[in-house]
C-alpha cells in the first residue's frame, strides 16, 4: 500500500468511526465530520508533528478545530493515532466522558474550547504569534475551519492580523462543504470567493479539491515551504462523503445517521489503521527574555487611591522584569 493508498484508508477509517461515535447517543456532528476526513488524514499522517505522551511539550505542533462541532473527527484522529482507544471513543457525549459535543481543554490534546464559531482561527493566530515572537520554536498550527463561520467577523480580524505579522507558522483550511445549519451556505462551493479575500487580507492561498489525498499532500508541502505570510487552503468538500443516505443533502447537520451499520459497510468497514505520528524538533529551547533582578511588587499606602489599570500594569511589568517566561 502506497502513502496516497494509505491515506485514501485513514480518511475511511475517520468517516467510520465519526459514524459510530456519532449512533452511541444519537447525536454530535458526523456529517460535518465526514467532509474534513481526507484533510485530516493526510495532515495526521505526514504533517502533524506532536508527541502525545508529552502533550504540555513546547515544540508540540498545535492543530485547533475552530468548527469544534467535527469533534468525532478528533476524536477519531486520536484513536487512529493511538492516543484513546476505541472503548473511549464510543463514550461520545455520554454522561462523564471528555469527549464532548465540542472539544474542551479537559482533554490534554485539546488547547482551547472551540464551542463557538469564529473562535479557532483567532487562537489559532495568538498561538502562531506567541510561537514566533515569544517561544521561538518552529513548531507550526494548523486551523480546521467551517465555511460558514468565515461569515463571522472575529475570522477576518484573525486574517488581518496573521498577514500583518508574516506568520508563516500557521495554515488555516477552510472544509468549504457548502452546506450549513440551515441550508446552502452564502458563498456555497465559489472557491474564488473565500480565496480571493484572504489573499487581499495578505495570505497565501491554494484551492484544492478537499477529497483528493495527493492534491491534499502538494497543498500542505506548499504551506509549509511558503515564507512570510500564512497560508489558507480552501478545500471543496462533500458533506457526508461516502454515504448516499446523506453526502451532500440538508437537513443532516447535526444529526446521527438513521443506519449507521450500513453507512460503515458502504465505506467499506471497520479498520484498525494505526498513525506513527511525527514527533516534534526538539532541538531549540524556548527563548527566555532577558531579566532585571529580583521580583520586586508594587505597593500603595492604605487608603491611597490609585486606578486598578495602573496597578494591574505595574504589577505585570514588575514580574515581567523578574521572570523571562512572562512578557
Amino acid at each position: 500500500m502506497n502513502d496516497a493508498e494509505r491515506w485514501r484508508e485513514l480518511g475511511q477509517q475517520l468517516r467510520v468511526d465519526s459514524i459510530r461515535s456519532a449512533a452511541v447517543t444519537k447525536s454530535g456532528h458526523p456529517t460535518s465530520s465526514m467532509s474534513a476526513a481526507d484533510l485530516m488524514a493526510v495532515l495526521l499522517a505526514k504533517y502533524l508533528h506532536y508527541d502525545f505522551d508529552a502533550p504540555d511539550d513546547p515544540h508540540n505542533d498545535h492543530l485547533v478545530f475552530s468548527k469544534g462541532h467535527a469533534s468525532p473527527l478528533l476524536y477519531s484522529m486520536y484513536r487512529a493515532a493511538g492516543a484513546i482507544d476505541v472503548d473511549e471513543l464510543l463514550t461520545f457525549r455520554t454522561f462523564g466522558s471528555r469527549l464532548q459535543g465540542h472539544p474542551t481543554p479537559e482533554i490534554p490534546w485539546v488547547d482551547v474550547a472551540t464551542g463557538s464559531l469564529g473562535q479557532g482561527l483567532p487562537y489559532g493566530f495568538g498561538i502562531a504569534l506567541a510561537g514566533k515572537k515569544l517561544d521561538r520554536l518552529p513548531y507550526r498550527v494548523w486551523v480546521l475551519c467551517g465555511d460558514s463561520e468565515i461569515a463571522e467577523g472575529s475570522m477576518w480580524e484573525a486574517f488581518e492580523h496573521a498577514a500583518f505579522y508574516g506568520l508563516d507558522n500557521l495554515t488555516a483550511i477552510i472544509d468549504v462543504n457548502r452546506l450549513g445549519q440551515r441550508g446552502e451556505t452564502m458563498h456555497g462551493w465559489d472557491l474564488d470567493s473565500y480565496a480571493e479575500r484572504a489573499r487581499a487580507f495578505g495570505w497565501h492561498t491554494i484551492e484544492i479539491d478537499g477529497h483528493d489525498v495527493e492534491a491534499i499532500d502538494r497543498a500542505y508541502s506548499e504551506a509549509v515551504s511558503t515564507t512570510g505570510q500564512p497560508t489558507v487552503v480552501v478545500a471543496r468538500t462533500i458533506k457526508g462523503k461516502g454515504v448516499k443516505a446523506v453526502e451532500n443533502k440538508p437537513g443532516w447537520h447535526g444529526k446521527a445517521l438513521d443506519n449507521p451499520d450500513e453507512a460503515i459497510e458502504e465505506l467499506g468497514g471497520i479498520r484498525n489503521i494505526v498513525v506513527e505520528v511525527a514527533k516534534p524538533d526538539r532541538s531549540a529551547e524556548p527563548h527566555r527574555f532577558e531579566v532585571s533582578g529580583e521580583l520586586d511588587l508594587p505597593s500603595w499606602d492604605e487608603g491611597e487611591e490609585v486606578a486598578t489599570r495602573r496597578a494591574y500594569g505595574d504589577a505585570l511589568a514588575a514580574l515581567g522584569s523578574a521572570r523571562g517566561d512572562v512578557v
